[in-house]
């Protein structure tokens, strides 16, 4: 069965880390078949350490990352033979998340031209990820480097560059796409985004001169979707947070039409 919704599946939001690295290979591979010779587009990828106990985030560039399985974990414990102890589930105190933005470069000196973020919960998780998350935006804007924000997933506080009081409620629900481009960087390309349509094909801003290139999003959630088998089962669990209440009667509406006869 494909996805029950023509836009962003909002149930997708549950396994963000799978559809979010989909998401940006596939934008990736979109891009370069349409980007002239001399531009190319490139992931690029930082990982963030958050301390337990500590505001302090480093950040790092890893080469080759070794994760040991939580399986793997055997506690050394004695016990008398009559009682047998529980098996504890480990769970990691420094937490690691991993973010990652598309950039493409001028070939001639790997020069950034224009950046392509997917937020993530973790841009959005607290008022400290939000304010470097828009300091970073900043930084690239300071230097004439166009901006796109793609944010389709709803958890987590308002993170875009453009402040939310400007932009219009249209394109601010359920899901947010601004566009800025580094020669107007007092100004932002809003596109709407309505759950019940299908995401909109995008202009992506590139050197001045150039022709804009366009980002086609719904077939990249498309895939995402058909590509993590998610099936049936992803919509046994609750979306959240929730949506206004017409929303959630047509969303659940939508499931109950999809399912194959017979089925509950």
């Amino acid at each position: 069965m494909p996805s029950p919704f023509p836009g962003m599946d909002p149930f997708l939001e549950n396994h963000w880390g799978d559809v979010h690295t989909s998401l940006m290979t596939y934008a990736r591979n979109q891009l370069k078949k349409r980007l002239i010779d001399d531009l190319v587009a490139r992931i690029e990828e930082f990982v963030h350490l958050e301390i337990e106990g500590s505001d302090e985030r480093p950040r790092f560039s890893p080469d080759v990352r070794i994760v040991e399985q939580p399986s793997g974990f055997q506690p050394d414990v004695s016990t008398e033979e009559s009682v047998i102890a529980a098996q504890p589930w480990v769970i990691p105190l420094n937490v690691e998340w991993t973010e990652r933005w598309i950039q493409i470069l001028d070939r001639a000196g790997d020069r950034v031209v224009t950046t392509i973020e997917f937020l993530s919960p973790g841009n959005k998780s607290s008022p400290k990820a939000r304010e470097q998350f828009q300091a970073k935006q900043q930084r690239l804007l300071d230097a004439g480097v166009n901006l796109v924000e793609i944010d389709l997933v709803r958890e987590g506080g308002w993170a875009l560059t453009a402040p939310r009081h400007l932009v219009p409620d249209n394109c601010s629900y359920p899901y947010r796409i601004i566009v800025i481009r580094g020669t107007h960087p007092s100004r932002a390309e809003c596109y709407e985004s309505p759950l019940r349509a299908g995401l909109p094909a995008i202009r992506v801003p590139l050197r001045p001169g150039d022709k804009d290139v366009v980002l086609d999003l719904q077939p990249l959630v498309d895939a995402a979707w058909e590509d993590g088998t998610y099936g049936p089962r992803l919509y046994e669990r609750r979306e959240s947070p929730r949506f206004k209440a017409d929303d959630e009667i047509w969303m659940q509406a939508q499931i109950a039409a999809s399912r194959p006869v017979g089925q509950a």
